[in-house]
């Protein structure tokens, strides 16, 4: 497969760099909120469970709202800091168009899945869902729009958060893998609706406009001959 080079007046200009630099502060303003429901949780020694996605349970249906916000503790939350800021800076930078579609379905839709689907008898929280939606968005996102930026982002996650790919499935007890799976499924479909948007100008070289030019020369020589 072939990437296209993002055209360089685009990627380095002071817009841009703007874009970036107020990407990294909604990111990180995310996370800081995490850490600070975490740390009030943790004073005021509230349980996380009663906050979490409880399929099919009337009980159950906030944590659909509040559950991504919500860790099993510490260790948890650690492990989601890092790739919620490299991809929530990611998607907020290259897709700013999309983020108003995606990151409402990321955020709800693994909870309402999992509330519909779920096992009964459990509990689910935290903001894995997120992760796992952001980054399959960005990945495939990347792919159809041949953008190496989004796919080196992707792949970088995949390396911070471990064997990715495992969560999907059912091997690993404690781990909420109806979460993970609708959330993969979530932002698969959405990259595919929303290909159309936030694609970047590509750079042209100089030999594709010659070559656009003697095509049109070519045009205009073959019309004058039919005349």
């Amino acid at each position: 497969m072939q990437f296209d080079t993002p055209d360089s007046a685009y990627t380095r200009s002071a817009r841009a760099h703007a874009n970036f630099r107020l990407a990294i502060r909604i990111a990180v303003a995310f996370v800081a909120l995490l850490w600070l429901i975490q740390l009030s949780n943790w004073a005021l020694d509230l349980g996380p469970g009663n906050l979490g996605v409880r399929p099919r349970e009337l009980a159950g249906l906030p944590g659909i709202l509040v559950a991504p916000l919500i860790h099993g503790g510490f260790e948890h939350l650690l492990a989601n800091t890092p790739p919620v800021l490299v991809l929530g800076t990611t998607m907020l930078y290259l897709y700013p168009q999309s983020i108003p579609k995606v990151l409402p379905a990321v955020y709800l839709g693994p909870g309402i899945a999992v509330w519909l689907s779920g096992g009964q008898g459990s509990i689910h929280i935290g903001a894995s869902g997120i992760v796992y939606g952001l980054a399959s968005y960005i990945l495939v996102a990347g792919i159809i729009r041949r953008d190496r930026r989004a796919i080196a982002a992707a792949l970088l996650v995949c390396f911070m958060y471990g064997a990715l790919i495992w969560g999907v499935f059912p091997i690993q007890r404690g781990v909420s893998w109806e979460t993970h799976l609708a959330a993969a499924i979530i932002g698969v479909l959405l990259a595919i609706a929303l290909r159309r948007l936030d694609i970047p100008p590509r750079a042209r070289y100089s030999w594709e406009d010659e070559r656009e030019g003697d095509e049109e020369v070519g045009s205009e020589t073959t019309f004058r001959d039919r005349q």
